[in-house]
């Protein structure tokens, strides 16, 4: 008579038991919208590097989190509709790729939080955020930009290309905050070299622009983070293969596509960092509570290859310096 009491005691325990799992409502799996401006396989090591962090922070894809992609593939007029797609989704978090992509989802939405994985522009200066140490609103995450870079990369022109007396300086003044051209004028005062800024807003003006620079007898270029397509990127690259300029970029990417060389911080650690902004966001966190962060680690990349085909030469001692050189 016990043991048939125990064996009843059981059922009934191991039936409330089922009972109370079958009750439970299931976990809900957080989504998270990624708009990004380029192709798949031109964000794909940007990608890696994003998941690589969530899973670092426990995240993995396809199992406790959910990831919605959306590509403009260099199609600016695509993004509304697609930042749009993803608040109809009502997904948690909306991840973007470049300045356009997250002015994008800024305008779909206002309640649901939005990381910038990386912005070439200055975020405060587009409109974006209100300050980087108070976003506001619901907007926040990383910029690949600070006033010293520029400064920075002139002073590396200079060093690998002694005898540059002008250079040519590419801005954008509607994105970018006019403090770093101001660094890059101050380092020029000091070197010394004459800069001339030129205004570049967009592709459209990229013929005027190439045709300044030639008629100016521009010696050297410093390209600022101004963020271009695959398309647009080439031309520039080209004009100045053709032209023989030694030129400088803010992003590694221009130097892989044939630039001479680059000096900036790493795409790749942005998005490992998005990762944590996403985590914060998802336990709660507003956006609005956590600052813009700014970079803090930067690479010199060389590229050899593009030195040797205009004819130009960089000092051993630089190319021993550099963090990564394409021979």
């Amino acid at each position: 008579m016990k043991k048939k009491f125990l064996c009843v005691a059981l059922s009934t325990l191991l039936l409330a038991l089922g009972f109370s799992a079958e009750a439970q409502p299931p976990k809900k799996v957080p989504r998270i919208g990624f708009i990004g401006f380029s192709s798949p396989s031109f964000l794909g090591s940007r990608l890696d590097g994003f998941r690589q962090g969530l899973q670092e922070l426990g995240y993995f894809e396809g199992h406790n989190i959910i990831v919605v992609y959306r590509y403009a593939e260099n199609k600016a007029d695509r993004l509304p509709d697609l930042a749009a797609q993803l608040v109809r989704l009502n997904v948690d978090v909306i991840v973007t790729h470049g300045t356009a992509g997250t002015r994008a989802a800024k305008q779909a939405t206002t309640t649901i939080p939005i990381v910038m994985a990386t912005v070439g522009t200055d975020p405060v200066a587009a409109g974006l955020v209100a300050s980087l140490a108070r976003p506001g609103g619901n907007v926040t995450g990383l910029t690949s930009l600070i006033p010293e870079l520029g400064g920075k990369a002139l002073e590396l022109l200079k060093e690998a290309f002694p005898k540059v007396r002008r250079v040519a300086v590419l801005w954008n003044p509607a994105s970018q905050s006019r403090l770093g051209l101001q660094a890059i004028e101050a380092t020029a005062r000091s070197l010394p070299v004459e800069v001339q800024p030129l205004e570049l807003q967009g592709p459209a003006e990229l013929e005027n622009v190439f045709h300044t620079v030639i008629k100016g007898r521009f010696e050297g270029l410093v390209m600022t983070g101004i963020p271009f397509s695959e398309i647009h990127r080439a031309r520039i690259v080209g004009f100045a293969l053709k032209h023989r300029l030694p030129t400088i970029f803010q992003n590694q990417e221009w130097v892989q596509e044939g630039g001479l060389m680059s000096y900036g911080s790493s795409e790749l650690e942005r998005y490992r960092r998005a990762a944590t902004y996403v985590d914060k966001v998802l336990k709660g966190t507003k956006p609005q509570d956590l600052p813009v962060e700014a970079p803090t680690k930067f690479a010199l990349v060389i590229n050899l290859k593009t030195a040797k085909q205009i004819g130009l030469t960089i000092p051993p001692n630089m190319i021993a310096r550099a963090d990564r050189v394409i021979k």
